[in-house]
């Protein structure tokens, strides 16, 4: 396994965005997910990092290996914006609090096999996902 599979960075500019996208490609890469896959995970970063820097204006993405039963790559999105009032209304397909399409939660997580949301007003958001490897 090399360096590329582990590891984190800051979102706190729109170029960030394009970093995070090349990391956890290289990330997903290294650990063995076929090309289809590789496009979903970053699809799902791109848009996470996305909503970190306009929602909240900065946070961070952290990413790993899974090993255990099944193999896998975690990312984890945190910042300390406003938080979001509804989760289960924001993983609605359409809902959007700005010009958006509505797709970026709910298209992250069809993208993903796992997903968690944990936010608090006022506090921030935590944002889990995980896409196994199938072998």
């Amino acid at each position: 396994m090399n360096s590329h599979c582990k590891g984190e960075m800051p979102i706190d500019t729109e170029n960030d965005i394009v970093m995070a996208r090349k990391y956890v490609r290289e990330a997903a890469v290294a650990l063995g997910f076929g090309v289809t896959d590789v496009t979903r995970i970053v699809t799902a970063t791109s848009e996470l990092t996305r909503n970190i820097y306009v929602y909240a204006g900065s946070g961070i993405i952290r990413w790993h290996p899974i090993n255990g039963n099944a193999a896998g790559l975690e990312l984890v999105f945190e910042d300390h914006g406003p938080g979001i009032a509804d989760v289960s209304l924001a993983l609605k397909p359409g809902y959007t609090t700005s010009k958006g399409l509505g797709m970026g939660l709910p298209g992250s997580k069809r993208l993903m096999d796992e997903m968690e949301v944990l936010s608090e007003i006022g506090k921030g958001t935590i944002i889990r996902i995980r896409k196994w490897l199938k072998r």
